[in-house]
């Protein structure tokens, strides 16, 4: 393994996370999961998305398959099971509604940068500097590459590449940082990185990748 001198973030599910209260605003407060039942659902929509990338049959989204679990168990009879299946995934999908951050997340972002350049990889709409500016740690970062603005999502390399090009980084010195197996993990070593999964909702607790919980494991981690 070699030293690392650069780390990229993904951002939601690892920097930000979803604003449920606005993601969930279609339906009646009573089928609202709460955020234990949330991440119980990420936790099996992991498992499934990242079993058919894997096999090469996947043909929709993270989010489309999150949802269509959700609206299954919670609201299964309600007759606006498809319109609302559509507004779930558009509200989930809009970089606007990831606008909640952890406590101390600013100022462990700061200890990581006086050891590490750092940046960003998000698979967004061309938004999601915005939404870093607008939860206060845009200025962390070095280059924010967005697959909204880049025109390629992860896992494809190209996202990849054009992050390392905009720091002038090589791949066997960088880390990346990210929540989705199949498409953050894979996705940069395919491209010749080194990564570790950010696993707050638990969904990689038997694998053997590395793995964190937070940033602020992270940090312990990295001190290894």
């Amino acid at each position: 393994m070699h030293k690392v001198k650069v780390i990229f973030f993904d951002v939601g599910n690892t920097l930000l996370f979803p604003n449920r209260t606005k993601i969930l605003a279609p339906l009646a407060c009573e089928s609202r999961p709460t955020l234990e039942q949330w991440r119980a659902l990420e936790r099996k929509t992991k498992v499934e998305f990242d079993r058919g990338m894997q096999d090469g049959r996947v043909d929709h989204s993270f989010w489309q398959t999150f949802h269509a679990l959700m609206l299954d168990e919670f609201n299964r009879k309600d007759p606006r099971r498809q319109d609302l299946l559509v507004e779930l995934v558009r509200n989930t999908r809009s970089s606007a509604n990831w606008d909640q951050i952890l406590p101390a997340t600013r100022e462990t972002l700061d200890r990581i940068a006086t050891r590490y350049r750092i940046a960003v990889i998000s698979n967004s709409d061309g938004g999601i500097d915005k939404v870093l500016s607008r939860c206060g740690i845009a200025d962390c970062f070095e280059a924010i590459t967005d697959s909204g603005n880049v025109g390629f999502e992860k896992p494809r390399r190209e996202i990849f590449d054009a992050a390392l090009r905009a720091l002038k980084a090589q791949p066997t010195e960088s880390l990346y940082v990210g929540d989705l197996y199949s498409v953050d993990y894979l996705g940069a070593t395919n491209a010749g990185m080194q990564a570790v999964l950010f696993d707050v909702a638990g969904a990689y607790q038997t694998r053997q990748e590395a793995r964190v919980r937070s940033l602020q494991e992270l940090e312990r981690w990295l001190e290894q």
